[in-house]
């Protein structure tokens, strides 16, 4: 490959910028959910990009933009996630919004369930117990235990899904 003046690599470079900011866009707001985060990380993608543009082959070169955008994602979360550790947990006001109004909805859809299932189910959801303890509980094993809340959690969703599915 013969080697290209600034100008040609500026060229080059602006030719890619225009055709790969609508894609690139698009892929950050999927990751980030932000307009303006999405368009902050895409010309953080374009800067680096254009640091290694004389190594970027340019049959790759959308691929490889794509990769810095989403390390470069990873980076900006990485140094801003922090733990926040408080002395004492927040309270939450409880209002009327937020109880369940479909209880009946909710017991018909648990009703779907198989007696182990559904045991196992009000267990470890609504009773917050550990899979050992419903284990030790119920006097099976701890990969029971996870293999039926996970049938009885999908046979939920399906219920669930088609209970929306039927109200709209």
């Amino acid at each position: 490959m013969a080697r290209q003046s600034k100008a040609e690599r500026d060229a080059a470079f602006t030719a890619f910028m225009t055709d790969a900011t609508p894609s690139l866009l698009r892929t950050a707001w999927l990751l980030t959910g932000s307009t303006d985060r999405s368009q902050e990380l895409v010309q953080a993608a374009f800067v680096k990009t254009y640091a290694a543009w004389p190594k970027v082959r340019s049959e790759s070169a959308l691929a490889y933009a794509r990769r810095v955008l989403v390390n470069q994602k990873t980076d900006t979360w990485r140094k801003t996630s922090r733990e926040v550790t408080v002395d004492d947990v927040p309270e939450h006001e409880i209002r009327p919004d937020n109880k369940v109004e479909h209880r009946d909805q909710i017991l018909r859809m648990l009703d779907l369930l198989p007696r182990q299932q559904r045991t196992i189910v009000v267990l470890r959801y609504y009773q917050d117990l550990s899979e050992q303890q419903v284990a030790d509980l119920l006097g099976i094993s701890v990969g029971s235990v996870k293999s039926a809340g996970s049938r009885g959690l999908a046979t939920l969703r399906t219920a669930h899904t088609s209970a929306e599915g039927s109200q709209r």
